[in-house]
Order: C-alpha cells, then structure tokens, then sequence
C-alpha cells in the first residue's frame, strides 16, 4: 500500500511539474526543460487552458497575413528534429497597446490564453499583459 501511495505522489508531482501550476488559477510557465511538450499540451487542451494566464519566454516575430492584411506577432521557439530547424513552437501574441519589439529579440512573455475568430476559423492567442525584452537568452531550438 505504501509503494502505491508513493507511485502515486510521484505521478501527481510530474503532472504538476509539466503543467507548471498546482491549481487552476496559477500561473503557467513553461520551462527551458519541458517547452515542446507544454505547449503541445496546451495546444491539445486549449479549452482547458482558455483564460488562464501563460508566462514563457522565446523569440518574438511579427509577420504579415496576406489573407487578412494584417500584421501579426508570435513568440516561439525553434523545433530541431531530425534535419536541424524542422518548424516553430510557441503562440501567436496579441499586444493590445503594448508596442511590438525588434524581431529575435529574446522576451518574457505574461498573458491570458484565449480563442479569437477569423472569419469562420478560430485561432489560439495570448493576449499579452506584459512583454520584457531579457539580455540572456534560453534555447532557441527545442527538441521533442
């Protein structure tokens, strides 16, 4: 009985660990160590994640949608796989009045998950409460 109490406080403390939070008003972080499985976690459970505040920190990007004729703005880290930069990790963020930074430029990232809809398609944001350029940077590549 003992081992399974163990067993079972170990699973609940890694669960804890990979979501960065011990209750649902905690804040998210996403860590340097477990950043690609956290956010294919939020992705998959978005709904569970709606509203609730993220903090992580990756490269910021703007990059314009000919589709909409808009300029939009994310905060990611490379994926390296197999044959070296294979994709990108991370969120697109909405700045509100927050003034967009250089891109590459290496930040923290605090905001709110939440949906927003483009036409008839929905899409997965973070609306930003804060944006700090950092002078250290983490892992730009990540690997599964």
């Amino acid at each position: 009985m003992k081992k399974i109490l163990i067993l079972l406080l170990i699973v609940l403390m890694v669960g804890t660990l990979l979501t960065g939070c011990t209750d649902n008003e905690a804040v998210v972080t996403i860590t340097d160590r477990a950043f690609l499985t956290q956010i294919v976690s939020i992705n998959r459970n978005a709904d569970q994640y709606e509203g609730r505040t993220i903090r992580y920190e990756g490269m910021f990007y703007t990059f314009y949608w000919e589709a909409t004729g808009e300029y939009y703005h994310r905060v990611l880290r490379y994926v390296m796989d197999c044959c070296g930069d294979d994709g990108i990790a991370g969120f697109e963020v909405y700045l509100g009045n927050i003034a967009p930074l250089p891109d590459n430029a290496w930040v923290e990232l605090v905001g709110v998950l939440e949906w927003y809809q483009v036409g008839q398609s929905r899409f997965l944001r973070v609306a930003a409460t804060s944006i700090t350029e950092l002078e250290n940077r983490g892992q730009e590549f990540v690997t599964p």
